[in-house]
C-alpha cells in the first residue's frame, strides 16, 4: 500500500528547513532508523555533500539517521533497499535527468508501490504525478521522457502562488501557465500552496496543511479544496 507525503515546500518562511513537517515525518517515518536521500534536483546548486547534510541536521531532530544516494555504488540497490526515501527540491529538469541517467525511474517507482514511506517537497513532489510538465523551473537541461512516477493521477504545481495581489506584475500569472498546459494535455494539475502537503495511503489521497489546494481542469473553471478533502475524485 502506498505510503507517500507530496509537500509543497521544504522550508516555510521564517522557520528551519523541514520544521513546519516534523510531526508528520516522525509519523510517517516511524519505522525507519534510516532514510535513503535523492539529492539529486540539487537545490540552489549545492553539492550532493552539502544538501544531505541539511537533511540530516533535519532528520536528527527525529532521531532518524540519513544516507545520500550519491554515497552507493549502485543506485538502484540503494532505493530497492532503503527503509523510507526522501527526495528533496530544487530544479525538476535535473532530477528527472539524473533519475533516468541512473536508470531509477522505475525502480523508485516499484518500490514507492511496495509501501515504503515516501517523501516528497516540491521537485520530490512533481514526479509523483503523472508527468512534470507543470513544474515551475526553467529547463536546464533536457530529460529522455516527461514522464515520471505516476503515484498520483494527476500533475502538481508546488509553491502555487494567487493571481491576486499580483497588479504590478505584467507577466504570465501561475494560473496562465497552467492553462497553457491544458491547451494541449487533459491532465488535471493540483496547486499546492506554500504549507500544504498530501498524504496518500493507498488509493486515498487526504490535502492536509491550513491552506486550500486549487484545482485545474481542461474546459472547467478552477476548483478551491478546503484542507481535509478527499482527492480521490480528480482523474
Amino acid at each position: 500500500m502506498k505510503n507517500i507525503l507530496l509537500a509543497s515546500t521544504s522550508t516555510l518562511y521564517g522557520s528551519d528547513f523541514l520544521d513546519y513537517l516534523l510531526p508528520e515525518l516522525q509519523k510517517h517515518f516511524k519505522d525507519c532508523k534510516t532514510i535513503l536521500f535523492i539529492s539529486y534536483a540539487r537545490s540552489g546548486g549545492m553539492t550532493n555533500e552539502e544538501y544531505t547534510a541539511k537533511v540530516a541536521l533535519a532528520f536528527a531532530k527525529i532521531n532518524i539517521a540519513v544516507k545520500g544516494i550519491h554515497e552507493f555504488e549502485s543506485p538502484a540497490k540503494a532505493i530497492q533497499n532503503a527503509e523510507g526515501i526522501f527526495t528533496g527540491g530544487g530544479n525538476t529538469f535535473v532530477l528527472v535527468s539524473q533519475l533516468y541517467k541512473n536508470q531509477v525511474m522505475e525502480v523508485l517507482a516499484k518500490k514507492i508501490k511496495s509501501g515504503t514511506p515516501y517523501l516528497g517537497t516540491s521537485a520530490g513532489s512533481n514526479i509523483a504525478g503523472l508527468t512534470m510538465q507543470t513544474t515551475n523551473d526553467m529547463p536546464i537541461v533536457y530529460p529522455p521522457s516527461f514522464q515520471t512516477l505516476g503515484m498520483i493521477p494527476f500533475n502538481l504545481n508546488p509553491h502555487f502562488i494567487d493571481s491576486e495581489g499580483l497588479d504590478t506584475h505584467m507577466g504570465e500569472t501561475r494560473e496562465d501557465r497552467i492553462n497553457e498546459f491544458h491547451s494541449f494535455n487533459f491532465i488535471p494539475v493540483l496547486g499546492l500552496r506554500e504549507g500544504s502537503w498530501l498524504d496518500i495511503k493507498g488509493d486515498t489521497i487526504v490535502l492536509k496543511g491550513n491552506l486550500k489546494a486549487r484545482l485545474f481542469r481542461q474546459n472547467k473553471t478552477p476548483e478551491e479544496l478546503e484542507s481535509g478533502s478527499d482527492l480521490g475524485f480528480i482523474k
